[in-house]
């Protein structure tokens, strides 16, 4: 049993961190280089990480459950590993809950992004607000890697 919640830790991790990557070099790329408008890319890049955000909480929750299952208490929550991943979920879920929310609101305020100008008051609070979703999931990858590593490593003990 505790090799299956080790497998089921590593997996859904593995499996979060490596959907960033992907989203972040090859889906957001290619929505930009190969849609028609800019407007339509940030559709498709929208759609995206909402079920890339949505992927992550089932694979924090799956995480975090299998950590106190090998644990067999909750105190393995403070594990240095399980931190990471709760620090990754909390990221993912203000981008998810309150960030994201806020750009479409301007979106569709905007009507259109790329034809708003940069010196709009309702583009330079949409620029904003989309630097801070870049950093959470920056901060969701980073996090991300460390946690896949230390609990690879705690498993090699």
């Amino acid at each position: 049993m505790n090799s299956f919640l080790r497998f089921l830790q590593v997996f859904a991790l593995g499996a979060w961190v490596g959907s960033i990557l992907y989203f972040s070099a090859v889906v957001t790329q290619g929505a930009f280089r190969v849609l028609p408008t800019i407007d339509d890319a940030g559709r498709l890049v929208g759609f995206t990480l909402n079920g890339l955000h949505w992927m992550g909480v089932i694979a924090a929750v799956i995480y975090l459950l299998a950590a106190i299952a090998l644990e067999r208490s909750p105190k393995a929550l403070a594990h240095p590993a399980a931190i990471g991943v709760f620090l990754m979920l909390i990221f993912t879920l203000i981008s998810q809950q309150i960030v994201i929310p806020r750009m479409d609101v301007l979106r569709l305020q905007m009507g259109s992004v790329a034809a708003t100008a940069a010196t709009n008051p309702l583009r330079v609070e949409f620029d904003k607000l989309h630097n801070y979703s870049v950093y959470l999931e920056s901060g969701v990858l980073l996090a991300g890697i460390a946690s896949l590593f230390l609990t690879v490593r705690s498993y090699s003990r």
